[in-house]
């Protein structure tokens, strides 16, 4: 049997609540545990770095996806299981979610928020079936949530909208969301 991989969107930057780094983390060992392939944006610095290190301590297989422009900035962690360098950043995601089973957003600025409504207009459009949650940390993705529902009661989009994207609080609601939705 093939293990499944979760493609992780969060931030370059560790942001200011140490709960967001502690989810980061309990991310990455929980991928490990399960038998996932963490898939993500190759950095080493920020929530990446943590989520990354997480899951390659706890013996995790790697997948990082890095644009050659973001090497520097991002600080392309090379010792991960692969490493694959893009031209683009649209490349980036086009291979991180073609090598991914689903998706996780952790807290995260402008990237995690590209990175989230590309894969949720794809799934819109049909172009995927694959599980989207939102790890909401401390209610860190609750105005982007409501966004979401006034983009509906606007008329802006149906509401099977919403049921594209599932939200949870913590890494180990998200592991059993992720059970849930890949078996």
């Amino acid at each position: 049997m093939i293990a499944k991989s979760i493609c992780v969107y969060c931030g370059s930057r560790p942001g200011r609540n140490p709960a967001f780094t502690h989810e980061a983390d309990a991310l990455g060992r929980a991928i490990a545990v399960e038998g996932w392939r963490l898939v993500y944006g190759a950095g080493d610095v920020g929530l990446m770095g943590a989520t990354a290190r997480a899951a390659q301590e706890a013996g995790a297989d790697t997948f990082g996806v890095i644009p050659t422009h973001l090497l520097d900035l991002e600080v392309g962690k090379t010792d991960l299981t692969r490493f694959v360098i893009t031209e683009t950043m649209h490349e980036r995601k086009k291979v991180m979610v073609m090598n991914a089973d689903a998706i996780v957003v952790l807290p995260g600025g402008a990237g995690s928020l590209d990175e989230f409504f590309e894969v949720l207009t794809w799934r819109q459009l049909g172009l995927h079936g694959k599980p989207i949650i939102l790890l909401s940390v401390e209610d860190y993705w609750a105005p982007l949530s409501a966004l979401l529902d006034h983009v509906v009661d606007q008329g802006f989009a149906d509401a099977s909208l919403l049921g594209f994207v599932e939200t949870t609080t913590s890494a180990s609601d998200t592991i059993t969301a992720l059970r849930r939705a890949l078996s």
